[in-house]
Formats: C-alpha cells, sequence, structure tokens
C-alpha cells in the first residue's frame, strides 16, 4: 500500500514539475473582466539562442469562470508570441531541420494540454521562426501564432559546442 501511494504521489509531482514553465518570467498581468480571467504576458529567452526574447500572451481563467463554465483544470489554447532581438545574437547548437525544435512548454492543463514554442532556423532566408501552438493529446488545436527574427545584415555569432 506504501508503494501504490509513493508512486501516486510521485507521478502529482512530475505532472506538477511538468506544468510549470521551464524558462519563464511573467512581465505582465490584465486583468480582463470582473470574474478574475486574466491575460498573462512572459519573457521567454531561448536557451539556445542567446540575444532573442520571445514575449508570448495567453488567457488564465479565474476561479467564477472554473466554477460556472466547468473544465476546472483547463485554460484555452489561445495564445500569441512576438520575438524581438533584445541584445548581440549567439547561436549555439540549434536543429536546422524542418521540424526545429521545442524551446518552452507550459501547462494549460492539470496533465496533458500545453502551451509550446517551437524555434525553426529558415536557411533560405536566415531568419528565426518562433511558432507558438497548443498541443493537446486529443484533438490537438489549430490555434497558432508566429514571430520571426531575420539574421539578415546582423553582427550573428554562430558558437558550436565540442
Amino acid at each position: 500500500m506504501k508503494t501504490a501511494l509513493a508512486r501516486v504521489a510521485a507521478a502529482t509531482i512530475i505532472a506538477l514539475a511538468l506544468s510549470a514553465p521551464a524558462n519563464a518570467e511573467q512581465v505582465g498581468e490584465v486583468g480582463v473582466d470582473w470574474i478574475g480571467n486574466d491575460i498573462v504576458v512572459e519573457a521567454i529567452h531561448d536557451p539556445e539562442v542567446e540575444g532573442v526574447t520571445c514575449h508570448v500572451s495567453y488567457f488564465e481563467r479565474g476561479l467564477i469562470d472554473r466554477l460556472s463554465k466547468g473544465n476546472w483544470f483547463e485554460d484555452p489554447s489561445n495564445s500569441s508570441i512576438a520575438c524581438r532581438q533584445t541584445g548581440p545574437i549567439v547561436i549555439h547548437d540549434i536543429d536546422r531541420g524542418k521540424d526545429g525544435e521545442e524551446v518552452f512548454k507550459e501547462g494549460l492543463s492539470l496533465i496533458w494540454k500545453r502551451l509550446v514554442v517551437n524555434r525553426i532556423y529558415d536557411e533560405k532566408n536566415d531568419t528565426l521562426i518562433y511558432l507558438s501552438h497548443s498541443r493537446q493529446v486529443q484533438d490537438g488545436s489549430a490555434k497558432m501564432a508566429i514571430s520571426t527574427v531575420p539574421l539578415y545584415g546582423q553582427d550573428v555569432t554562430w558558437a558550436t559546442s565540442e
């Protein structure tokens, strides 16, 4: 019995850890109505690209909205993203494939739904593309936003790990 309880506790801790922001800093929160719903704005620093900051905004439901509409443990999939150069750009070991790589994720529900930011490098146009979208286990989500950081004409350092 103790082992089963320990497994449940471990699973709960892991689920909570996965729903916490990886490398985001909340920089704003705007109340949108009297029932406690907010729009949260976070600054995300790409761990492999120094000098680029993305600002992501998303909707966070308040207690009254959760009680009245159900889906107690879930926020909407809507998000917006804007990425800009905020310092000297140093690009470390990034995935240059068409799928790019995930640079950030944050839970929008207790377990399954995540807000995800992927980075894709468009080599032909010398541009970093940041795509925010929702990841859901069952239906996925077509709600997405995109932002680009052009590298053309910038003093970019490509650092290689050895």
